[in-house]
């Protein structure tokens, strides 16, 4: 990149110049920020004018991700038929589960990988690969061969947020982080929140004619379509993020122009880390709970409400609704807090305890009201309040893995969706043994509750390997 830099206004130290600055000293010193980094010339210039078009690029390719990941959880009951399943419960409970184990396996793998090819290069490989996963998908002909493709997928889609993280954290300052993070999770919860209703409409528009005028059980021509937007999001985010807007060495400081290499990890260090163990715990419990709405929570409404199947997709998209506006809000709320306060720990675990209790009561309440309206409004507020302290997640990861944000940030990852794999089997296996679908309920409520106390013991100080790059 240029060491080319344009001189700062004269409330910055005498002699300084842009290049000399972290991030945090700039905003300390320099009300201007925005107009000075519009008439910055230099390619670091480049990268942090083009940061908001690299947001929206991650925040669509987010949705599209969720989408294509929710494709078995509205028509689970037909392919479970269809494919001549044992039981329902279990054996698409194996499934969803399968999925989130072989993502949790390629976090690591897949933020080494982002870390070295830089986000750009590794997010259109992996992006690409989803897609064709998810149209192999649809040519499944058992449960052996769906499971096998569908956590193909999942391993295709461990580098998505490892790689969404990792440019963040480079072009975005820490004031405005938490926001950013706020709006990749509402770009994921959209997509969660949309793929049941989409999927609904979409299987009642094939109805009258996918078998009969075509031979193909709807559910697969689901999947295939699935494919598509992938592919095509691809070929845009390369033609409208240059490598210009999103270089390779992407682990230098934030607002400066030295780029610095990626050390090396020392992986004994992370094990031994206390707040890194927290980190981990914290991720493992929340997306264990929010898994709950991917995987059985259409189901649950159809079983335990009587919804039809369109109305468990519209019910489950309302609740998507509530977290939407909780990423978005809570992002926003956590970094004026953290401007008005200058208390990160009240900013940004403060809320996470916050949130998180509050979800775990509203969820519990939810069961005690009869009306399904009602219910349904008491557990979107619930997914509201979790994704509102959500964000927090996201954001202390950037800020504590320093220059190695997506080998941090996909060790984080790996264990939240090995509790996001464990939730669905051992939901499945509840209901398998009891015959008590309100039991779900229950469980995702007890899992959020742990998570909030995670998070009140989680105060990380510095950078996890204590690389000085600017980020905190």
């Amino acid at each position: 990149m240029s060491r080319a830099s344009p001189t700062p206004p004269d409330s910055t130290p005498p002699g300084a110049t842009y290049s000399d600055l972290s991030a945090s000293d700039v905003s300390a010193v320099n009300p201007y920020l925005s107009s000075w980094i519009e008439s910055d010339p230099s390619d670091e210039g480049v990268v942090l004018r083009g940061r908001f078009h690299v947001l929206a690029m991650l925040c669509a390719s987010a949705a599209i991700a969720y989408i294509q990941r929710a494709g078995l959880s509205v028509p689970a009951v037909e392919i479970s038929k269809g494919l001549g399943f044992a039981d329902l419960a279990s054996g698409m409970g194996a499934i969803q589960s399968a999925w989130y184990f072989a993502y949790a396996m390629m976090q690591i793998p897949a933020g080494w990988l982002a870390d070295r090819l830089g986000s750009r290069t590794a997010l259109a490989i992996f992006s690409v690969a989803w897609s064709l996963a998810t149209l192999l998908s649809a040519f499944a002909t058992g449960f052996y061969s769906l499971l096998v493709l569908w956590s193909l997928m999942g391993a295709s889609q461990a580098g998505a947020f490892p790689c969404a993280a990792k440019a963040l954290g480079r072009i975005f300052p820490n004031t405005e982080r938490a926001r950013a993070t706020g709006m990749l999770a509402a770009g994921m919860t959209i997509g969660g929140a949309i793929a049941p209703v989409l999927a609904a409409v979409f299987l009642e528009w094939l109805s009258p004619w996918a078998e009969l005028s075509l031979g193909v059980a709807r559910w697969r021509l689901l999947l295939a379509a699935y494919a598509i937007p992938g592919i095509l999001w691809t070929l845009l985010f390369l033609w409208v993020i240059p490598l210009s807007k999103l270089p390779r060495h992407e682990a230098g400081e934030v607002g400066t122009l030295k780029s610095q290499p990626v050390r090396s990890v020392d992986w004994l260090r992370m094990l031994r880390d206390v707040p890194m163990g927290l980190l981990c715990a914290q991720q493992f419990f929340r997306a264990a709970g929010m898994v709950f709405f991917m995987t059985w929570f259409p189901a649950f409404l159809q079983k335990t409400r009587d919804v039809t199947l369109l109305g468990s997709g519209v019910l489950t998209t309302v609740a998507g609704i509530g977290a939407v506006i909780g990423s978005l809000t809570g992002g926003f709320f956590s970094d004026w807090l953290l401007k008005k306060t200058g208390n990160p720990r009240l900013s940004r675990q403060g809320i996470a305890v916050l949130g998180m209790g509050c979800c775990s009561l509203l969820i519990v309440l939810s069961f005690f009201v009869r009306d399904v309206n009602q219910s349904i409004a008491l557990i979107t507020l619930g997914a509201f309040c979790a994704t509102f302290g959500g964000v927090s997640g996201y954001t202390v990861a950037i800020s504590y893995g320093g220059r190695n944000v997506a080998t941090v940030f996909s060790t984080m990852n790996m264990f939240g969706n090995i509790g996001a794999a464990l939730f669905p089997l051992t939901a499945g296996w509840l209901v398998a043994l009891t015959g008590n679908w309100n039991l779900i309920l229950f469980f995702f409520a007890a899992v959020i509750a742990i998570d909030a106390v995670c998070w009140a013991f989680l105060n990380p100080q510095g950078t996890l390997f204590g690389d000085d790059d600017g980020r905190s």
